[in-house]
């Protein structure tokens, strides 16, 4: 397996190059680049398999990078902080990345989950939704949801609501159609703050612009416009009456 390392900071390339050459004595490193510039001619010169690439560089943005090629064949874990403005697009598109500072655990993680998912049309639509995504920063519009067949790249508008059962989470779409995901609804709860999906029971995410109205009898519940029937935990009451009416003046 060929690997390039893109990232102005030449400390970062000299760790992950040490933990690889360790770990993976069956890796070769093709290039260890600092640049966006240098970085898109190494990918074009070498052709790798997996690309670790930075967020941010002097020269531009790693998205900038792959913006550029004629098209993606490799594999890309990006290489990001907490604090940078796409960590969030990145963890919607369901794509790899590993966190500054990092130790040799999650370099590991990153290069083993990548070894054995490498698949060029899934790497096509995460980029696709990261891509979306990153236009408007602010309201994130795509999430890649993993079923155990398939990848489904899903606008966050055209979910209705989410429910948990157990550690699965189903989604439940405009067109009625449903996907189950292996992941908890709090995992989703966390991901998708900010992007007009509340929680709103210990069971249930609800997309706030498919909300019809708050019915206060049998305890409380949503009534959205699919006509289906929302139960509202006490707790979360308040702040469920203040997101819808927060979203009356969007």
């Amino acid at each position: 397996m060929k690997i390039i390392l893109v990232d102005d900071e030449a400390p970062v390339r000299n760790s992950i190059t040490a933990i690889l050459n360790e770990k993976y004595p069956d890796i070769d490193i093709a290039a260890s680049i600092g640049s966006v510039k240098e970085g898109y001619e190494a990918v074009l010169e070498h052709r790798p398999d997996m690309v670790f690439l930075d967020v941010e560089m002097p020269d531009g943005t790693g998205f900038d990078l792959l913006n550029k090629l004629p098209s993606i064949d490799f594999k890309v874990i990006f290489i990001t902080a907490h604090q940078e403005y796409a960590l969030g697009a990145i963890k919607m598109s369901a794509l790899d990345f590993v966190l500054k500072p990092f130790g040799t655990d999650e370099i590991c993680t990153a290069v083993d989950k990548a070894r054995n998912l490498i698949n060029n049309e899934e790497e096509q639509i995460k980029l696709k939704a990261l891509q979306e995504n990153l236009e408007n920063i602010k309201v994130l519009k795509r999430i890649v949801l993993h079923t155990a067949d398939n990848l489904h790249l899903v606008a966050i508008t055209d979910i209705v609501r989410a429910e948990a059962e157990s550690n699965y989470t189903h989604f439940i779409l405009s067109d009625g159609k449903k996907i189950m995901v292996s992941r908890t609804i709090k995992e989703f709860d966390t991901l998708l703050s900010g992007s007009g999906m509340i929680r709103v029971h210990q069971s249930h995410l609800v997309n706030i612009s498919w909300v019809d109205r708050f019915v206060k009898r049998d305890g409380g519940y949503l009534l959205l416009k699919d006509k289906s029937k929302i139960p509202v935990s006490q707790n979360l009451r308040k702040q469920v009456i203040a997101a819808i009416n927060d979203s009356l003046y969007i």
